[in-house]
């Protein structure tokens, strides 16, 4: 049990650790960390139950199932909403009060926590379910999916914290809208093109994570460059 823990987690941390090297200015709490890492865990288990809940809504909807906007709303709506709405609850009860909350990137510090630790329960009940087999692929596909909507999600996230701060509530409004809406959307669409059959979306799958991955990590260096105070 304890090496598939291990198996599972080190992706996971390995990429906060990295997140949390890049913020330069001043670190944020290792415990607040640790803190924000469990509640992704725990996360699992409410996006589970919230995501049955709406399989057995969907279902329900006479002749949708035989169509491909049954797959649009299962992961746009059901999955992806659930999984990052989840996570943004979390995230924002733990950390939009915090006194350590003071600088834009500790949003994607924060964010990333969440995400990460959503991503590394979830990677360690997928090698129970499945066996070692799903870890090395999912190291490289949904672990860092995980990390890039967590990117986004804190960028925006950090973005309304500073717009706060100026009392911008119009722009405040707007960069929460977009920290729930991008991760949504960016996850929604891996979901929907990495479950189908069709060959034109399993190859625009493949360039998706490639170019995703790319974006990500410009972005996550960039943004760590132009950190400012809130």
């Amino acid at each position: 049990m304890l090496y598939v823990l291990m198996i599972g987690m080190i992706p996971a941390i390995a990429l906060i650790v990295y997140i949390y090297h890049l913020d330069s200015v001043e670190r944020e709490p290792v415990g607040l960390i640790m803190k924000l890492f469990f509640l992704g865990g725990i996360s699992t288990v409410i996006a589970s139950l919230l995501e049955e809940l709406g399989e057995f809504i969907i279902q329900a909807i006479p002749g949708l199932s035989s169509t491909i906007w049954y797959q649009v709303i299962e992961y746009f709506v059901v999955v992806a909403v659930a999984e990052e709405g989840v996570k943004h609850l979390m995230l924002r009860r733990t950390t939009w009060y915090d006194p350590n909350f003071n600088f834009r990137f500790d949003g994607i510090v924060y964010s990333i926590s969440v995400s990460l630790g959503f991503a590394a329960f979830e990677n360690v009940l997928y090698i129970l379910n499945f066996g070692l087999g799903v870890a090395p692929i999912r190291a490289i596909t949904a672990i860092p999916m995980h990390c890039i909507t967590g990117i986004f999600m804190g960028h925006y996230y950090g973005q309304a914290k500073y717009a706060e701060y100026y009392h911008a509530w119009g722009r405040e409004n707007f960069y929460w809208v977009l920290s729930m809406l991008v991760p949504v959307l960016l996850h929604g669409f891996y979901d929907f093109a990495a479950s189908s059959e069709d060959e034109l979306l399993c190859t625009l799958f493949l360039i998706y994570v490639v170019i995703l991955d790319i974006v990500a990590l410009l972005s996550v260096r960039r943004y760590a460059r132009e950190d400012t105070p809130v």
